[in-house]
């Protein structure tokens, strides 16, 4: 049986550890992905002929929107044409960001805004932080790097995963075309180095959130 091909942005549109982080969850998913690094200094370029062959691409965390989408401006039809064709989308933090409009690949039946100015916001750091959020229906404690929270249009079909205390959301999966887009505000993928390197306490339990997040984007496989 042919396993899923998932394929991990890493370029200069990211930084050194959030590929790496999003690739680690990914292999281990009971999903049985097939994971390749795609971007300008891999083996596999990032563009229609990669994509044709996957069944979800990733966008990991990262540096600033404006820099990172000139660096991928140029591949938005590509991604859009993936999506829309049955392909899955999957961002966290920068990638989640990265699936708005503002800018960004247009993914979403509504857009993205910076957690951080929002109305009641438990942090007001866009540093390293820890954060809750009701996942699930669940309480986790996740890693957060300035990210985003995501709004919807009224009466847009969202599967919501996850909101912070202030009532946003901050994971959902959505319809785009007849593929689906999943995205996360903080790092449910992130590894225990990140809290530790960061001086945080690593909260239980793992990455558990990162895979229902995936569960919720490969809902009705492709």
């Amino acid at each position: 049986m042919n396993r899923p091909l998932a394929l991990v942005y890493r370029g200069p549109a990211t930084i050194e550890g959030c590929p790496e982080a999003v690739a680690g969850f990914l292999r281990e998913s009971p999903w049985e992905f097939d994971v390749r690094y795609v971007g300008p200094r891999e083996r596999i370029p990032l563009g229609q002929s990669a994509l044709d062959t996957a069944t979800l691409y990733a966008q990991p965390g990262g540096g600033t929107l404006k820099k990172a989408f000139k660096h991928l401006r140029k591949h938005s039809d590509d991604v859009r044409s993936f999506v829309r064709g049955g392909g899955r989308y999957l961002g966290f933090c920068l990638g989640g960001y990265l699936a708005g409009a503002t800018p960004g690949f247009d993914l979403l039946p509504g857009d993205t805004d910076q957690y951080i100015g929002s109305e009641d916001a438990e942090l007001d750091t866009d540093g390293n932080a820890l954060i809750d959020v009701r996942w699930r229906g669940r309480r986790r404690t996740l890693f957060f790097q300035d990210g985003p929270y995501f709004w919807l249009r009224e009466g847009a079909e969202a599967d919501v995963v996850a909101t912070y205390r202030n009532g946003l959301i901050a994971a959902m999966a959505v319809p785009f075309g007849a593929g689906r887009v999943g995205v996360a505000g903080p790092h449910p993928e992130a590894t225990e180095d990140w809290f530790t390197d960061a001086g945080l306490k690593v909260p239980a339990p793992g990455r558990a959130a990162a895979h229902e997040l995936v569960d919720a984007v490969m809902a009705s496989g492709r």
